[in-house]
């Protein structure tokens, strides 16, 4: 196992990681925003108006975007154990 192996690998677990993350933070980042504006808007500070918004977003777009998720996911996890023989020797 070369040093280029480990550092593809790692590089490849690393993108994916960044993949799967994305639609996530994204939906997160979009909510937040939009309630903080309407929270500056009519000067409501409650923590509860951001936090539960934000978590009905978030299941809103793992159930929406999980299938695509866990079939990258497994995609990957398959590449790398076929590749096991390859890598170890």
């Amino acid at each position: 196992m070369t040093p280029e192996t480990i550092i593809s690998v790692g590089q490849q677990a690393l993108v994916i990681t960044a993949l799967l993350a994305a639609p996530m933070l994204l939906a997160a980042l979009a909510a937040g925003l939009l309630i903080g504006m309407f929270q500056a808007a009519t000067q409501i500070n409650e923590m509860t108006l951001s936090f539960i918004p934000k978590l009905l977003v978030l299941a809103g777009a793992l159930y929406f975007g999980g299938g695509w998720m866990l079939k990258v996911l497994v995609g990957y996890s398959e590449h790398l154990i076929k590749s096991i023989p390859s890598l170890i020797g």
